[in-house]
């Protein structure tokens, strides 16, 4: 199910905060356990008692791992519990991968027999949300075998944990600790209630009236993402598109698609963020104006802040962090970002992604305080055309696609836009990049500062609320012109 469906906007939301509040408060937790367990089964349903058997075991592993007072024990009950969550994510999202490229090595020495194999693992289907459910299980073993938190008591709550329905699918990734006496205790008043509907329909907004409208654009030019399942004539005619862009119709296409894949995931992150807290949760947030940055390593503590706090904590210092030296330093900031392009998709386009964005932030590490000329508007620039030439290799999944895209981009061929005149599609993405740099300004500081976080009184909650139905129901009617749109992270 997705949020920005008529089915959970019409029928699955409004009837689940009715039967949520209704519900006396010792019960709640189990109507939204149950509602989770349905919005999951609703998109994956095959999936839905693998999921379920799998948070079990977890659950009574790291309990057994707590009360064993041998240390080896304990060390493999968590090795265990870690290995479930991660080992279906890499059978799931890596099987075929890795398969079909040691097939390929094989086949280069003549000996390659596992093209059986490799066409049985492609029809795989990928469990939506896997890789988030499993980032959040195993914070849950890791942070439990360090003593940072006790284990839980309720196989309820660690489920509820697990699979809570606003963040299930694409996070954000939430530490156990974090949301621990939420999911114990919680209170939401009126206003709280009222401001987590406002951030819903803020994320809508973001995703139908701003992601879907570029994004419909970027798909009609370079087609699907997954091009590993395009027919070999279509195939060819993306190749023959590509090949031919003009420079100006490359750069906007970029640019499009720089700005569909932020206000998509943000726009989840919105949406995600205030279901909880219409429910009294407070989930981390995900984004801080990533566009804004003056460098790479300030873009990645704006942008899927979530995900950079698990590599930090769980891969970064474990891996040694910065305390082994400087040359074991950048090791470890590689290995931690080519991994994070790993985690994005089982394809060499999303490796060479994790491994560029790895390297610049060695380079802007070793530069560190020479670099002043940095601290300007300059810096900002040149931070966002670097990060608008790595999407490029994020979005096509041919890396040879992807680089004769870039070349297209640095053509210098001004001839005649391949982009018909579209004035929703260009509106729409001024729009996108105004909102994307606006907190360079203080005005725009001070608009995003009352907009998210201010406690609107009486007479301001009654204008906010009009303005906000009145986008809900917008939203609506262009969802319902346009059709259905996944979201971008569904694929992760």
């Amino acid at each position: 199910m997705v949020f920005s469906s008529n089915v959970f906007l019409l029928y699955f939301m409004p009837v689940f905060f009715l039967v949520y509040f209704l519900s006396p408060k010792k019960i709640r937790n189990y109507t939204l356990l149950l509602a989770s367990l349905l919005f999951y089964a609703w998109g994956a349903p095959e999936f839905i008692i693998q999921l379920v058997l799998s948070v079990i075991a977890n659950f009574f592993l790291v309990r057994w791992m707590c009360k064993t007072k041998n240390g080896k024990t304990k060390k493999l009950l968590c090795a265990i519990s870690i290995i479930i969550p991660i080992g279906l994510l890499v059978f799931y999202k890596y099987a075929h991968f890795l398969v079909e490229n040691l097939d390929a090595l094989l086949g280069y020495l003549g000996t390659s027999h596992l093209s059986p194999l490799t066409s049985q693992l492609s029809t795989l289907l990928l469990p939506i949300g896997i890789s988030f459910f499993s980032f959040q299980s195993v914070t849950y073993t890791l942070d439990t075998y360090r003593g940072i938190n006790p284990p839980m008591k309720k196989l309820s709550d660690f489920m509820l944990y697990i699979t809570m329905f606003p963040q299930l699918i694409a996070g954000p990734i939430v530490r156990y600790r974090d949301v621990a006496d939420q999911i114990r205790s919680r209170e939401s008043s009126y206003a709280e209630r009222l401001q987590g509907f406002y951030r819903f329909v803020i994320g809508l907004c973001k995703k139908i009236l701003i992601a879907d409208v570029v994004g419909a654009q970027v798909d009609a030019m370079l087609g699907p993402a997954n091009l590993s399942k395009v027919a070999v004539d279509q195939l060819a005619t993306i190749t023959e598109r590509i090949a031919g862009l003009d420079t100006t119709t490359a750069w906007i296409i970029a640019l499009a698609y720089t700005f569909q894949i932020y206000f998509d995931f943000a726009g989840y992150s919105d949406m995600a963020i205030g279901l909880g807290r219409i429910m009294g949760f407070k989930f981390p947030e995900n984004f801080d104006n990533p566009y804004t940055s003056r460098s790479i390593t300030e873009f990645w503590r704006r942008w899927h802040i979530t995900l950079g706090a698990f590599i930090k904590n769980y891969l970064y210092i474990p891996l040694g962090g910065n305390r082994k030296g400087t040359g074991r330093t950048y090791l470890n900031l590689w290995i931690c970002f080519l991994l994070s392009g790993l985690w994005h998709g089982a394809s060499w386009n999303f490796v060479l992604w994790g491994a560029l964005h790895g390297l610049f932030i060695c380079l802007d590490k070793l530069l560190g305080g020479k670099r002043k000329v940095f601290r300007s508007l300059f810096s900002v620039i040149f931070t966002f055309i670097l990060v608008v030439l790595l999407w490029v290799f994020f979005r096509i999944e041919s890396i040879g696609l992807a680089w004769t895209f870039v070349t297209r981009m640095f053509a210098f061929d001004f001839g005649a836009m391949a982009l018909a005149s579209n004035a929703q599609f260009y509106t729409t993405l001024v729009v996108a990049a105004l909102f994307s740099f606006i907190t360079l300004t203080g005005f725009g500081r001070k608009l995003q500062e009352k907009v998210y976080y201010t406690d609107y009184n009486g007479w301001q909650h009654l204008v906010v609320w009009v303005l906000a139905i009145a986008a809900f129901l917008f939203c609506l009617g262009a969802l319902n012109a346009t059709g259905f749109s996944p979201f971008i992270y569904f694929r992760f």
